[in-house]
């Protein structure tokens, strides 16, 4: 527990029916989630799987219900704290609420989200997807974790875990079946051949190739890639880098994203800022201020030509 605060708040969100409840249940029954002290769960919607009350009595656990968006605030909250005095919460959030608004608000004093986990029913992901992308992005913006259940290999799913993988890059992403296990959908190679002597980017994979190498930058160390991208020049990068890349579209044509790694070359200098360049570089890893202070992928700049522009600038990833 994070020893600034004394009541952490366990928050799982997820749109209805996206399986919230059991995943709830379940957790709250094992051995390893078990505290000595109460556990206040606060519900704030409800859906088809109901919470067995006198079976979470055991575990020395209550339920609270808030059934509106108006009725969640800080008052009531701590009237809450007072009735049960838990030694944490844990929230089933309602989600067609705005994650932001709970990060926003004034908590009572002591209370502080320690976990961020989002349920999503694979099987209606690109649904949600496609008429709810920024109440969904809102989730898991700042989530740790994203569980999508009732997968099959059928399903799109590494699409699935590059869109939120690009405006969540540090969030885990778990898949799991209809029968609750975990499924490895990465064995399959990726679509590009990190073997070849220079690595060839198609603009198609540029996205994929970005998530990837933020995940395991240590496959790419030491090799050299081969892609188009735009120029992006900023009084913040020492006079010799600059980054090349793209734009993509995180959640809707007003929240556009620039994806791309620092580029460390003598010809910066006859680069024109949003000009096409084609680029070959180097992959190393090294700490930068321009990654405030942490390490990073960097670019050591190969071959940069200019070239035309890709007829398709925008990386999406749904």
């Amino acid at each position: 527990m994070d020893q600034d605060y004394e009541i952490p708040i366990y928050l799982i969100a997820g749109f209805l029916d996206s399986g919230k409840t059991t995943f709830l249940q379940f957790t709250l029954e094992q051995e390893y989630f078990r505290i000595d002290g109460k556990t206040l769960l606060i519900v704030c919607e409800e859906g088809e799987e109901e919470y067995n009350a006198k079976k979470l009595a055991r575990y020395n656990t209550v339920i609270e219900t808030i059934g509106s968006q108006e009725e969640l605030t800080k008052e009531k909250l701590a009237a809450l704290e007072m009735i049960h005095q838990p030694e944490r919460v844990v929230m089933e959030y309602n989600g067609m609420w705005l994650v932001s608004h709970l990060e926003q608000m004034d908590l009572p004093e002591g209370w502080a989200i320690d976990q961020h986990i989002v349920c999503v029913d694979a099987s209606t992901f690109q649904v949600y997807m496609k008429n709810m992308k920024s109440l969904f992005m809102d989730m898991v913006r700042n989530a740790d974790m994203v569980v999508f259940n009732r997968c099959d290999m059928t399903m799109p799913l590494a699409n699935f875990r590059r869109s939120i993988k690009v405006v969540n890059p540090a969030i885990e992403v778990v898949f799991e079946t209809q029968n609750g296990e975990i499924q490895d959908i990465f064995q399959d190679s990726l679509p590009y051949d990190l073997d070849a002597p220079v690595i060839e980017l198609p603009p198609e994979d540029y996205g994929i190739w970005f998530v990837d190498a933020n995940e395991h930058p240590d496959v790419y160390i030491g090799k050299k890639v081969h892609f188009q991208g735009r120029v992006h020049k900023s009084d913040r990068l020492a006079p010799n880098c600059f980054v090349p890349g793209r734009p993509a579209m995180t959640c809707c044509a007003d929240d556009v994203s620039f994806l791309g790694f620092l580029c460390e070359s003598e010809q910066v200098p006859h680069l024109f800022p949003n000009a096409w360049v084609d680029v070959t570089a180097k992959v190393s890893w090294e700490k930068r201020r321009e990654y405030r202070g942490e390490s990073g992928i960097v670019l050591r700049g190969e071959k940069i030509v200019p070239c035309e522009p890709l007829a398709q600038e925008m990386v999406y990833f749904n």
